[in-house]
């Protein structure tokens, strides 16, 4: 079982900056990709970032020069730093990650319980 812990949401200004964290603990697993998804009041979640083992990222269109994912593989935690935050970037956003449990050789996909960002015009 993977467990992810999430912080570093907020409320800010316009053009302001937030750094979301995600923990992951648990045994029996290799974390492979970990992602931001985001959830705003009444649309469908959506994939905002993600990062694999090696560093390679993905980013959604409307992210892309604004926020940047990262992760430690020694502390198994992943960031998503977002600068030029705007009002439609308000939404909770959720750390996702894939995980192969060794002991049945599968992968299972685990989700925080999310933080809520919050961008105020």
């Amino acid at each position: 079982q993977v467990r992810l812990v999430e912080s570093g949401g907020g409320l800010v200004q316009d053009g302001g900056s937030l750094r979301l964290s995600c923990e992951a603990s648990g045994s029996g697993a290799s974390i492979g990709v970990m992602a931001w998804y985001r959830q705003a009041p009444g649309k469908q979640r959506e994939s905002v970032a993600s990062i694999g083992r090696g560093g390679s990222t993905t980013y959604e269109d409307s992210v892309k020069g604004r926020f940047t994912i990262s992760r430690d593989n020694a502390k198994n935690t992943v960031y998503l730093q977002m600068n030029s935050l705007k009002p439609e970037d308000t939404a909770v956003y959720y750390c996702n990650a894939r995980a192969f449990q060794i002991v049945t050789g599968r992968f299972n996909d685990y989700w925080g319980q999310g933080t809520q960002v919050t961008v105020s015009s």
